[in-house]
């Protein structure tokens, strides 16, 4: 009751109901002649008064139950309250365990979808912050390696007196420059692709051109490595998608397939059409991938057991590991990414015949 009392609305609401009341009865024994010159009397009350009477006491009666309902509602939307401030302060969920029917049922209804949805915002908020300090985490190793090793490569350099040993250790920090600016660029493109500023087009054409334009950035590594790359698609397969983007992520998952190929090995790329999709498939000699990495094997920086390396950033096995890499785990990432932004699905197993398997897929059609 203290409750309502306190609510300045009520006071007014129930004065209003009972002055309706009492003037109603008012009018009522006038118009009834309770006060007229000669009304007749029974007893001691006249018709009239009796009709004032049962006015004022049926108004009366109404604003009693108008007082019980307020209270009841009041004590609700106090309850509801209460429990609001305890999910704003200290986090407590909100339970919604009531099904009645009635105004203050739906309005906690709401406020319950309200609540689980700025705590599944939090929760996705807290998640993002994590993930950014983790990347923020990763992206800074696999920078620092390299640099440490160009800087560890530069006083080699400058004592070195042979001419050839000279051009060898600065073609080898040039390479150490390429892959950075292979590394930042990669992560570059993944920003793009996470913030939605890449704009991807949607044209028909041959599925062999798109092949062509990834194996060719490609060629004089696939030559050094000593790794044959064996094309197979028929002149007639269409490929309906961004064919620069598509060609980048083929290009990405060529290059992971080369890196783990041994010499005399080969990389095969396929592509072929029907009615339902358009697939790609990209398949080594290599050993093919550990069960224990392929659940992650598209997971930003994750390099499986054979890629992990020294986190003790100047030394002799930084510059070994940096000079023979298997990788910055971060361009089958980027492939999937942008598959995936072209609505379609790219997935990773074992060739029954050995090696590693990718098979990219591109419906046609989405249901």
């Amino acid at each position: 009751m203290e409750t309502l009392m306190r609510n300045p609305v009520f006071p007014k609401q129930a004065a209003c109901i009972l002055g309706s009341s009492i003037a109603i009865a008012l009018v009522a024994s006038f118009a009834a002649g309770a006060f007229a010159p000669g009304a007749r009397m029974y007893g001691s009350l006249s018709p009239a008064l009796l009709v004032g009477a049962s006015s004022l006491a049926t108004g009366l009666a109404a604003t009693l139950l108008f007082c019980i309902f307020s209270y009841q509602r009041y004590e609700e939307i106090s309850r509801l309250s209460a429990e609001i401030d305890a999910v704003l302060h200290e986090g407590r969920p909100l339970i919604i365990s009531d099904y009645r029917e009635g105004d203050v049922a739906v309005l906690r209804n709401e406020v319950g979808k309200v609540c689980a949805r700025l705590s599944k915002t939090a929760e996705d908020l807290a998640a993002e912050k994590r993930a950014l300090a983790n990347a923020l985490a990763d992206i800074s190793h696999q920078i620092r390696t390299p640099l440490t090793a160009a800087e560890l490569m530069v006083p080699v350099i400058e004592r070195s007196s042979d001419a050839r040993e000279r051009a060898k250790k600065l073609r080898e920090l040039e390479s150490l420059i390429d892959r950075v600016s292979w590394l930042v660029t990669s992560l570059l493109k993944i920003a793009r692709i996470d913030a939605g500023a890449i704009k991807l087009t949607s044209q028909v054409t041959s599925a062999a051109d798109v092949v062509r334009a990834a194996v060719e950035p490609l060629a004089v590594a696939f030559d050094l490595n000593d790794v044959t790359c064996e094309i197979r698609v028929a002149p007639e397969t269409r490929f309906a998608g961004d064919a620069a983007w598509t060609a980048e992520s083929l290009s990405n998952v060529l290059k992971n397939c080369m890196e783990h190929t041994p010499a005399g090995g080969t990389v095969r790329v396929e592509a072929s059409e029907d009615a339902v999709a358009c697939r790609f498939c990209i398949s080594d000699s290599g050993p093919g991938i550990a069960q224990a990495d392929l659940p992650h094997i598209f997971e930003r920086f994750y390099r499986g057991s054979a890629g992990t390396e020294s986190d003790d950033a100047g030394t002799a096995a930084d510059y070994e590991t940096v000079m023979r890499p298997k990788g910055f785990g971060i361009g089958l990432s980027l492939a999937q990414a942008l598959v995936n932004a072209q609505g379609g699905s790219i997935r990773a197993t074992n060739a029954a015949h050995g090696g590693a398997r990718f098979d990219i897929v591109f419906p046609k059609l989405t249901v």
